[in-house]
């Protein structure tokens, strides 16, 4: 009785407890992104802190700012000095009273270059943090690499319309080499309703054939389902149809860049594909399926599945926080890019307003996809 009262305690532990891991250690490389850069332009920092909301706990450093670890631990923020909240956004009233001997350390006070630097800080150091956990992997555990062999054809599929006969070794697609199977599905999956001029090996003569992949409802391995396009080809995997392959330390770093860049380019192709109208929207998730997929992957990988999925996190949250919106890093950046190009800042009220309308998308961003996990786990 008491085992059974327990149990939805221990599954929600189970999925929380790995989901506050990678969302902590993600958000705290981007924080420290910015404090450690802007501590090198020589800015006043007056808080970090992991999460929102009310302190838990925290402390002063030796410089006078308050590390804390806060109740909401959806995110986090550096707050500089003269800043009117964790969004950056000043007080111009109050920073027009700051006397001339007191501006220097302020942000809002710094040269252009350095505040851009700080904002970009952030973002760069979620990128540095997926190249060096990927590095550090094919360095150590090696890059899994799969045989491209169509070794099924499904019946009526995309493939077999197209003439891919079982056997064939795809090794290249629209000119672009494929050394692993794992990179057809990316390229496919986000390729439903275009045609592929995808070149195969059989029996030692190249051929090219044109295939288009289709749409279809699949499971996204973490119990769940995903529309995307495939064509219908399968491995028959044994132990010997997977390659680790080692990489020196320069050479695993090319690596670490290549697949950072791989699911930067994944994801800009599918919002572009999303705003042509060829994806839908449903496919976006957030943080509920983060908590869901950290939950499988701890139980299925253990630590090497969570550090690998904190470094496919950390590029996503780079790129997200690139998006020119306000309350973002990239929002910030078009206002410093703006205050490049006029001269002289935008007025208060126009930053005002674009604060307020940029908090309003992330919050109605933050809603969507909440609203889209819930969906896909409960199956509605």
């Amino acid at each position: 009785m008491i085992e059974s009262a327990l149990q939805p305690l221990t599954a929600l532990m189970g999925y929380v407890i790995p989901a506050l891991l990678v969302l902590t250690v993600v958000v705290f490389v981007h924080e420290l992104g910015h404090f450690l850069v802007a501590r090198w332009c020589g800015i006043r920092v007056a808080a970090f802190s992991i999460g929102f909301g009310r302190e838990l706990f925290g402390f002063n450093d030796r410089n006078g700012t308050r590390w804390k670890i806060s109740m909401i631990p959806l995110g986090g923020y550096v707050r500089f000095e003269g800043d009117e909240n964790v969004a950056s956004l000043p007080d111009a009233e109050a920073l027009a009273q700051v006397p001339q001997e007191r501006r220097a350390g302020l942000f809002h006070f710094a040269p252009l270059w350095r505040r851009a630097a700080v904002v970009a800080a952030g973002p760069a150091a979620n990128f540095l943090l997926a190249i060096a956990v990927f590095a550090a992997l094919f360095a150590t555990l090696g890059k899994p690499i799969t045989v491209p062999r169509a070794d099924m054809v499904m019946p009526g599929s995309p493939a077999e319309q197209a003439g891919i006969l079982p056997g064939d070794r795809i090794i290249a697609i629209d000119g672009n080499s494929i050394r692993s199977f794992s990179e057809i599905q990316r390229i496919v999956t986000l390729a439903a309703g275009e045609p592929l001029t995808i070149t195969v090996d059989r029996d030692g003569e190249e051929i090219d054939i044109a295939a288009t992949p289709e749409r279809r409802e699949v499971s996204d391995g973490f119990g769940g389902t995903q529309r995307v396009g495939v064509l219908g080809i399968s491995r028959n995997m044994t132990a010997d149809d997977v390659v680790f392959e080692t990489y020196g330390p320069v050479a695993a770093v090319g690596e670490g860049v290549r697949e950072t860049w791989a699911i930067v380019e994944r994801t800009m192709t599918y919002i572009g594909r999303l705003f042509q109208g060829r994806e839908t929207a449903d496919q976006l998730s957030g943080p509920v399926r983060v908590a869901q997929v950290s939950g499988v992957v701890a139980s299925s990988g253990g630590a090497v599945g969570l550090i690998n999925l904190i470094a496919i996190l950390s590029v996503s949250i780079g790129l997200l926080n690139l998006f020119p919106v306000p309350m973002l890093d990239g929002g910030h950046l078009v206002f410093y890019a703006i205050e490049a190009i006029r001269g002289r800042p935008l007025s208060a009220r126009a930053q005002e307003y674009g604060f307020r309308i940029g908090f309003a998308l992330v919050l109605m961003l933050f809603v969507f996809v909440t609203f889209n996990d819930i969906v896909k786990i409960s199956g509605i």
